[in-house]
């Protein structure tokens, strides 16, 4: 917002928040931002405009009066829209950041008064009874299941940011029509008492299911319809399975019809037997089993779910046809969501609109109450997966890929750890072979106690390592590595928790295990505040699936550290097969750089000393130690051919000396290891990492383990001397 002031009130603008945005000869022209909860406000205004509203509170000041014998007792409402059927009260509540949401007082408030506002409402608009209805608008907060409960009783929805930018993209694609939706959404199940829905129609059967076959006007169809968007606004609906509408689709096929175009084939719908009726003609043609009749459709919102035909029939929804004209309709009967689904797959199998990600997702929906309990098991993994991403309470909420939107976390990485952990146990087609620590064959029970224990875990360690939480993909956690080790850590906590008595993982509470699992968490905060940069490197390099059972076990070892009698299945056996692995790289990078070192020192000793260069390029006693070593060798065997040069008998600390001995004129520029070239105490100083790599080759020639920093210090000696990767200042001068 902007005022205009006088010069005098310049200063007192400015320590109140303003900016100045002109300035002109006797005034200034002052600007401000909105706060964050009146953009909100302001937000969720502007959307109840666009879906047709015209009658709305001027500002934040409007009041309504609740107490006919106290009209001064008022109560302030942030949104106040009305149109010619429908009245909305929206309370508006927003954070600047993600946070659990507590709206005891306001909903108990607007309990009290509810009755009293209605009143007011019909007493100022008494020619016409509005359906009415109160929305709880929240943004970047959670709501629990009590609020809920208090939010019912006076028949209010829920509204969060993602159900308001559902509707902004809707109306982006659709204009106006996007209100027919959003009535859906508001006033489902409420009736629509002006409308006609006496419809001619033949009844049939079709794949053991009931269905209708009608035509009627667009609008009506329109005014009932519901499309299932595969959205996050619709989370609660699952399974959803339609794509968001595309404008430009939409306007090519408004275009078609406006030019007198049609479309011959029907718009398959869903709709519920309760809510229709069907009554047969008296005449009907004997030789046929189908019957002739008219269908009272159903006169509510919300009430006819669209399974296939979208398009065509929201491109009727700014035509001037879409009460002159009739569409085709098929309309099936009481489809489950899962045989909507099913219906939509089967229309849909060859089309490229149903990417392959949805199709995934939809058939875990369709598996959900399959009697095979390996695809059970399988729809299980995957609702959870999305859950942890979709939902506001979880800390991976919108951290996770699902359909289109690609974030660093794929769903798959936490199926693929919920079917290794122990949570599940073991099913196969047609048995549960093992109990899981969780499942117990009752997929619902598993779901909602699963769900709970790996968000509260998350949660725990969301809110200890919030600066490591906030690096997100940069970091080492909030990837697809780190979330699959994190999950099956919580299994082996839960694992052990079980075994050793403390507690029940089938019937004790999740908060009294999350009590219990603390303390074993603890140890991988601390580990992950303490990682240095080298350690962080390590890990992040850790690729496939040797990377996330790298990041697992290292979770183990971290907690069983602190817990000694915490010991993991299998977690010994990866320590010993690492620390042999560790002793193969390293072995096998020692080997390298000694035949470097052979090659390259003879070049460099040449270039100087020509063919004197072992004689005058070697230190007397490490020219004596070689020569001897080598008549040794050749003692011991018997073909000429298999003796040894005695430049080929040098150890690595040979080297050095060599090195420290020509240093100024032959080694200093390729032998100072980068980043110590301005180290103090000269050629001794600048050469002691060979005597490094010389014990390492000794434990590593003699099976001692190698750990990791050793490794690591191996591996940059062969990223600066074998691939010329690292450089040190001179090389890269001379580049």
């Amino acid at each position: 917002m902007t005022e205009t002031i006088k010069p005098e009130l310049k200063d007192f603008y400015l320590s109140e928040g303003w900016e100045i945005d002109k300035e002109f000869k006797s005034s200034f022209r002052m600007k401000k931002g909105k706060s964050f909860d009146l953009a909100f406000e302001d937000e969720v205004w502007s959307l109840l405009g666009l879906m047709g509203y015209k009658f709305l509170n001027k500002d934040r000041t409007f009041e309504i009066p609740y107490d006919k014998n106290n009209p001064k007792q008022t109560k302030q409402i942030d949104v106040f829209a009305k149109d010619d059927e429908t009245i909305l009260i929206v309370e508006c509540k927003s954070a600047e950041s993600n946070k659990r949401g507590d709206f005891k007082k306001e909903l108990e408030s607007y309990i009290g008064i509810w009755k009293g506002i209605l009143t007011s409402i019909q007493s100022l608009f008494p020619r016409t009874k509005h359906k009415i209805k109160f929305i709880l608008a929240t943004k970047n907060l959670s709501i629990s299941n009590e609020d809920l409960v208090r939010l019912k009783q006076i028949g209010g929805i829920h509204f969060s940011e993602e159900n308001i930018k559902y509707f902004f993209e809707l109306n982006s694609q659709l204009g106006i029509a996007s209100r027919y939706q959003f009535l859906g959404n508001v006033f489902e199940g409420q009736e629509i008492p002006e409308m006609e829905n006496k419809i001619p129609a033949v009844r049939g059967k079709m794949g053991g299911h009931t269905y209708y076959s009608f035509a009627t006007e667009p609008e009506k169809l329109l005014k009932i319809g519901y499309v299932l968007h595969r959205n996050k606004a619709n989370i609660n609906m699952m399974p959803t399975y339609q794509r968001l509408i595309k404008k430009s689709r939409l306007k090519s096929v408004g275009e078609f019809i406006e030019n007198g175009g049609y479309f011959p084939n029907s718009v398959v719908i869903n709709i519920d037997a309760k809510s229709c009726q069907f009554d047969i003609a008296k005449t009907q043609v004997v030789s046929t089993i189908s019957d002739v009749g008219i269908l009272h459709l159903p006169k509510k919102y919300k009430s006819a779910y669209i399974i296939d035909g979208q398009h065509r029939l929201y491109g009727y929804s700014n035509s001037k046809y879409k009460n002159t004209n009739t569409i085709p309709v098929v309309a099936f009967v009481n489809l489950s969501r899962e045989e909507q689904v099913q219906l939509f797959m089967q229309i849909n199998e060859n089309q490229k609109a149903v990417s392959k990600d949805l199709r995934n997702t939809l058939n875990a929906d369709l598996l959900w109450t399959s009697d095979n309990y390996l695809e059970q098991i399988k729809a299980l993994c995957s609702r959870i997966s999305i859950y942890l991403g979709e939902d506001r309470n979880s800390p991976l909420f919108n951290k996770i890929s699902i359909g289109e939107d690609k974030k660093t976390i794929t769903t798959q990485a936490i199926e693929n750890a919920l079917k290794k952990s122990k949570f599940l146990g073991k099913v196969s087609k047609n048995k549960i072979e093992e109990i899981g620590l969780i499942y117990n064959g009752d997929i619902d029970f598993t779901y909602d106690k699963l769900k709970e224990y790996l968000t509260k875990g998350f949660e725990y360690l969301s809110t200890n390592i919030k600066e490591e939480w906030e690096k997100e993909s940069d970091g080492v956690i909030l990837i697809n590595r780190g979330i699959y080790g994190f999950i099956l850590l919580l299994s082996d906590i839960l694992y052990y928790l079980n075994e050793t008595k403390i507690i029940d993982s089938q019937k004790t509470a999740v908060n009294k295990i999350l009590l219990e699992a603390k303390t074993y968490i603890d140890p991988i905060i601390n580990f992950i505040k303490e990682l240095n940069i080298e350690e962080r490197e390590e890990l992040k390099k850790a690729y496939g699936a040797g990377g996330e059972n790298k990041y697992w076990r290292t979770f183990q070892k971290v907690v069983r550290d602190t817990h000694h009698k915490f010991n993991p299945e299998g977690l010994d056996e990866f320590i010993a097969k690492q620390e042999k692995q560790n002793n193969d790289r390293a072995f096998t990078i020692i080997r390298e750089l000694e035949t470097f070192f052979n090659q390259d020192f003879k070049n460099k000793l040449e270039d100087k000393f020509d063919k004197m260069w072992f004689k005058k390029g070697l230190p007397p006693q490490v020219n004596e130690s070689a020569v001897a070593l080598a008549n040794k060798k050749n003692l011991e065997v018997e073909n000429e051919e298999d003796e040894v040069e005695a430049w080929d008998c040098l150890t690595i600390i040979a080297y050095r000396a060599i090195a420290v001995k020509n240093w100024q004129d032959v080694f200093d520029k390729d032998y100072t290891k980068p980043g110590e070239e301005k180290i103090s105490g000269g050629k001794e100083e600048k050469t002691k990492w060979m005597v490094n790599l010389e014990q390492i080759r000794n434990k590593c020639v003699h099976s001692f383990y190698v750990d990791p920093d050793e490794l690591r210090f191996l591996e940059e000696l062969f990223d600066w001397l074998i691939k010329k990767e690292l450089r040190n200042k001179f090389q890269k001068e001379n580049a």
